[in-house]
C-alpha cells in the first residue's frame, strides 16, 4: 500500500452520485452527536453467529458507499468487508449499522461514517507490520479496521467507560493486536513510539506536536483539525527524510471535538 498516491475532488454537500461516477463526494460528518450520555450500556450484540444476518447488508455498504465513493485500496475495501460493524453500535442503531452515515455511541462522541474510516485508513499507507497510533478509540470500530490490514494498534480514549467497552469488545472479537489505554490522547503514547503511522478520530483546533514528535521518518498522520461546532479539513501530514512535514488536504470533514483533561 506505501507509495501508492490518490486524487481526491471535494464537491458541494447534498451533491448526488451514481455508484460508478468517477467524482468523489467531500467527506463531511454529518451527524450530530447525542446531547446527553446514553450512559454504559453495552454497545455489542452477541457474538456474530455462524450465518452472519448482516452480511448483505455489509456487502451492499462496501460496493455503494466504499467503493461506489471512489476507494480504491483493496485491502482497505476488504477490511471494511471483514469487520462486523453491527457489534460497534447501540443495540437502538442496530437497523442503521450499515448505513453511510455516523451514529452516537453515547458520551457526546460517534462511530465514524464509513467511508471516513475507509478515507482515513487508504490515506495512511500502512503494511503489514506496522505500529499505528489511533486517537479516539470510541467503540473501537477504526481500530479494527486498521487490526485487519495486520497492524500492530495502540489507541487511546480519554472517555473512561468507551475505553474499557472497546477494550472487552475487541478482546471478544478476537483483535490480539489492539492495546487500549484510557488517557488523554494530545499527548500520544509516545513509550510506544515512534509509529509508522498516526490516526486521529475527534477534531483539535491546530496540531498537537506531542503526536508529531512521535511519527516516524516517512510516517503519516492523518487528522481533521478545525474549530469546534464547525467543518474541519482533513489533513495528510507526512515526515520527510530531512524532519520537515509536508502537508495535503483531503477535504472537508465535520469531526466532534478532541475531548482534553481539564486543567488542574
Amino acid at each position: 500500500m506505501r507509495g501508492q498516491s490518490f486524487a481526491w475532488q471535494v464537491i458541494l454537500v447534498g451533491a448526488s452520485l451514481a455508484v460508478g461516477c468517477t467524482v468523489v463526494p467531500a467527506p463531511i460528518e454529518s451527524d450530530t452527536p447525542s446531547l446527553s450520555p446514553i450512559g454504559p450500556p453495552p454497545l455489542a450484540t452477541p457474538a456474530i453467529p455462524a450465518v452472519d444476518p448482516y452480511a448483505t447488508a455489509r456487502n451492499a455498504m462496501v460496493a455503494d458507499g466504499i467503493i461506489g465513493w471512489g476507494i480504491e485500496d483493496p485491502e482497505v475495501i476488504e477490511a471494511l468487508g471483514r469487520v462486523p460493524r453491527h457489534e460497534f453500535v447501540l443495540p437502538e442503531y442496530l437497523d442503521q449499522a450499515y448505513e453511510n452515515h455516523p451514529l452516537p455511541i453515547g458520551y457526546g462522541q460517534t462511530i465514524s461514517q464509513p467511508y471516513i474510516v475507509a478515507l482515513m485508513t487508504q490515506e495512511l499507507d500502512v503494511e503489514a507490520g506496522d505500529r499505528v497510533l489511533e486517537i479516539g478509540t470510541g467503540s473501537g470500530y477504526q481500530a479494527a479496521v486498521l487490526a485487519e490490514l495486520g497492524v500492530e494498534v495502540f489507541t487511546l480514549e480519554i472517555i473512561g467507560p468507551l475505553a474499557t467497552q472497546a477494550e472487552e469488545r475487541l478482546s471478544r472479537l478476537g483483535y490480539t493486536s489492539i492495546r487500549v489505554r484510557h488517557a488523554d490522547g494530545y499527548y500520544g503514547w509516545p513509550e510506544e513510539g515512534p509509529y509508522d503511522a498516526i490516526i486521529v478520530t475527534a477534531a483539535p483546533d491546530h496540531v498537537p506536536q506531542p503526536l508529531l514528535k512521535q511519527l516516524g521518518i516517512g510516517g503519516v498522520l492523518v487528522i481533521p483539525v478545525g474549530p469546534v461546532g464547525g467543518y474541519q479539513e482533513l489533513w495528510r501530514i507526512t515526515l520527510r527524510e530531512d524532519g520537515t512535514a509536508q502537508s495535503m488536504s483531503l477535504g472537508g470533514v465535520r469531526f466532534v471535538p478532541l475531548t482534553r483533561e481539564e486543567a488542574p
